[in-house]
């Protein structure tokens, strides 16, 4: 039987996912319907990706009994409606990155998920990637001793786009960047909290950050750190130094398709689209879908990949990290 996918907003991400998934096998997951505010948007949507049912609200889509979970691909400030809608109506969701807000909304979905004993995950892609397995596999077996330190950059400028720079669209490049290297640092170290995190950053005229540095400590003298921004360009590369080695992840390292580990190179190329793609080797959201997929065939609530513990872990440092830089949300006010 096929995963049975109803896609929760018409916009580009959503158009990237749906064009992923179509590189799995067609028995294993099929796109059946399709929701967005403006019944034109979703019709052009599902012309373009062959979806039979079009709603022109995300209620009519929830209500669908024919679909087995959700992708939510709003932007993140109206994640912790549509989740809800969607964990209330008994619907199993993956829900795109940042999960929400802040930690507050990330309780609010997690708690309505495990309510309604419905599968919820945030869809931190990465973490699925061939290059990421091999990643955990590498440190599980020691590959390069004892981790000592992690560093992870994504700056690309994005100042031009209005959901980076506005507040109301929860702007900013912590939520939208900086979460990349958050999960990698905290994938790194096994989900574990930082004993310490010291933040600095500059903000927009907005309210939201432009640029944020950041240095995380960890027991046993570990440590990491970070940089994301919105209004300058780095390498956007991350490395894993250890004891007996290193582990770099070459550009880009929020959807890596290459590892060199001690020197030596290692690729994993993503799928090839059929249509053309918004975003860089989105074909890669395949194999967040599979897991999911996996997940559902095993009766899971939620992923062992990226749990809820973890997801609750990113929220948490990135409101401490928010704190520091001076980032306060409408939503921090509620």
């Amino acid at each position: 039987m096929a995963t049975r996918w109803g896609i929760c907003s018409a916009g580009k991400i959503s158009h990237d996912f749906t064009v992923a998934l179509k590189t799995l096998p067609a028995e294993d997951h099929q796109v059946v319907a399709v929701a967005a505010r403006k019944l034109e948007n979703a019709q052009e949507f599902a012309n373009k990706h062959s979806i039979s049912r079009v709603y022109s609200s995300y209620e009519e889509l929830a209500r669908d009994p024919d679909i087995d979970v959700v992708y939510v691909g709003v932007i993140h400030p109206y994640h912790l409606s549509a989740c809800k809608l969607f964990t209330n109506a008994k619907k199993n969701v993956l829900c795109e990155k940042p999960l929400a807000m802040n930690a507050k909304e990330v309780k609010e979905i997690l708690d309505s998920a495990k309510k309604n004993d419905v599968f919820l995950m945030e869809a931190v892609w990465t973490r699925f990637f061939p290059a990421s397995v091999q990643i955990r596999n590498l440190l599980a077996q020691g590959e390069i001793g004892e981790v000592k330190m992690v560093r992870a950059d994504f700056c690309v400028p994005l100042l031009h786009v209005p959901r980076s720079v506005q507040k109301d669209l929860g702007g900013g490049a912590l939520l939208d960047l900086g979460i990349y290297c958050l999960q990698f640092i905290s994938m790194v170290y096994n989900g574990e909290k930082p004993e310490s995190i010291q933040a600095s950053g500059i903000c927009l005229e907005t309210g939201v950050d432009e640029s944020v540095a950041v240095i995380l400590k960890y027991s046993k003298n570990r440590m990491a750190t970070f940089t994301c921004s919105a209004g300058v360009q780095l390498p956007n590369d991350a490395i894993i130094a250890g004891t007996k080695g290193k582990i770099q992840v070459p550009s880009p390292m929020w959807c890596p398709t290459s590892l060199v580990v001690n020197e030596k190179e290692t690729q994993y190329p993503v799928p090839e689209p059929h249509l053309p793609l918004n975003f860089t080797n989105s074909t890669g959201m395949c194999y967040e879908a599979e897991e999911v997929r996996q997940c559902l065939l095993k009766g899971l609530k939620e992923s062992p990949v990226m749990p809820h513990a973890d997801s609750l872990l990113l929220a948490e440092m990135e409101d401490e990290i928010r704190r520091q830089v001076g980032v306060v949300y409408s939503q921090d006010c509620q």
